[in-house]
């Protein structure tokens, strides 16, 4: 048995990914700890492992970030990318770095694997020389040669031109990444560790391993990825039993139905449901389809009436519902995205900031839906999208090429089974 401690920071759409694995590697008898918020402490308990609360480090709460980093209040796009980075991700990593510190004083550990957004992981395992890993939930999809720079959703050029636009972009995304390179080497000079050869694109993950969700056949063509880079698929699935009274009221609805099932998220960060819900509603309002609506545990209720073939609940149980779903309309989160690829369902995605755009963007390039192109798409495009995408079935047949590839690459088995061989 070995002492594991996992990472995750304090959001959903990272605590569950890492709980699946968490749990796994308690199956195979290991000891595991996880540091992360302590709103999340506890479901890692659930599974038989440690959690262990964020002590230095300026606990927050994901549903009001502006609460704990006021600088946040009303950003949107890119000021909320540069915020989160500045205040959430490297701000508060020094603090967790002690934090971690004073764990493996306490209790020594044979491996750390961290949340690429846990940026105290890297500095803990450097200030300490010990043996580290990267557990990604998040895409892992680095610069590469005939890729687009990341962060602005674009998809390859193709011929000269393509190739002229990839190449004048990238010279421009250099220059803002030098910058957010200079902040994180001010932070690791905070923590007492030297200036390294690190950038803003590679900071975040161990230069050892990295266990990434996803898979190779969703980024976009490319053959320099190094080495340490391993996708396993999937990683929400932790084998829990859903307790029947997780079930909403309506289910007897979506057993029972005749119609095509579409299910509309809008993830766990930006959660107004006037940019991609409500107009969802209205879309498919007068469709002959049941509308199952995710919102969420920080979303609002939603105004009434809603139309009559919407069913609304705060949380859908994905292994029940998805099996069931035809269509699924996200802002693009990418723990949702990779579970309805698992399910072969293809995407209408509106993926408006931060990662999304990004996630978007491969997923109408290699045609397993279509990105809308916006985070506040209109109704009658998603209309429209709607009916393409079930006009069509290569959409669905791509879906189920990358879901197939999802499936094949083991999920939480596989990455226990990578954090294992790092330990020897």
């Amino acid at each position: 048995m070995a002492s594991i401690l996992l990472t995750s920071m304090p959001f959903a759409g990272h605590a569950r990914p890492i709980r699946a694995v968490s749990a796994e590697l308690v199956r195979r008898g290991h000891d595991v700890r996880v540091y992360t918020g302590r709103s999340y402490a506890g479901m890692f308990d659930e599974v038989g492992a440690r959690g262990v609360p964020w002590r230095s480090a300026p606990d927050f709460d994901e549903r009001d970030l502006a609460a704990t980093f006021p600088r946040m209040q009303d950003a949107k796009g890119f000021r909320q990318v540069l915020v989160n980075i500045q205040d959430l991700f490297l701000g508060t990593a020094p603090a967790q770095s002690d934090d971690l510190v004073a764990l493996a004083a306490d209790e020594p550990w044979d491996l750390i694997a961290g949340d690429p957004m846990a940026l105290g992981t890297r500095f803990a395992a450097e200030r300490l020389g010990t043996r580290w890993a990267s557990v990604s939930p998040i895409a892992v999809w680095l610069p590469g040669k005939g890729i687009p720079p990341t962060g602005l959703g674009l998809t390859p050029g193709r011929g000269l031109v393509g190739k002229a636009r990839n190449a004048a972009l990238g010279a421009g995304a250099n220059a803002s990444m030098v910058a957010l390179t200079r902040m994180y080497q001010r932070t690791r000079e905070q923590v007492g560790l030297a200036r390294d050869r690190e950038t803003f694109a590679t900071m975040w993950y161990s230069p050892q391993l990295v266990v990434g969700a996803g898979s190779p056949g969703l980024d976009y063509p490319r053959h320099d990825l190094p080495a340490h880079i391993r996708f396993v698929g999937d990683l929400t699935d932790d084998g829990a039993p859903v307790r029947p009274a997780a079930m909403p009221p309506w289910w007897a609805d979506i057993e029972k139905a005749r119609v095509p099932v579409v299910h509309v998220t809008q993830g766990t960060a930006n959660v107004d449901a006037q940019d991609l819900i409500l107009p969802t509603l209205e879309a498919l309002a007068d469709e002959d389809v049941l509308v199952v609506v995710g919102l969420g545990h920080r979303t609002d209720p939603l105004p009434g009436p809603l139309p009559s073939n919407a069913r609304v609940a705060p949380m859908v149980p994905y292994p029940q519902l998805l099996p069931r779903v035809s269509v699924m309309i996200t802002n693009g989160g990418y723990g949702a995205v990779l579970q309805a690829l698992r399910h072969d369902i293809p995407l209408i995605v509106a993926g408006g900031d931060l990662d999304k755009p990004e996630i978007a963007a491969r997923i109408g390039w290699h045609g397993a839906g279509i990105n809308l192109r916006t985070g506040t798409p209109r109704p009658a495009a998603i209309a429209d999208a709607y009916r393409a995408v079930v006009a069509d079935p290569r959409y669905r047949s791509t879906a189920a090429r990358l879901g197939a590839e999802l499936r094949s690459l083991g999920g939480t088995r596989a990455a226990a089974d990578l954090l294992e061989a790092h330990l020897e």
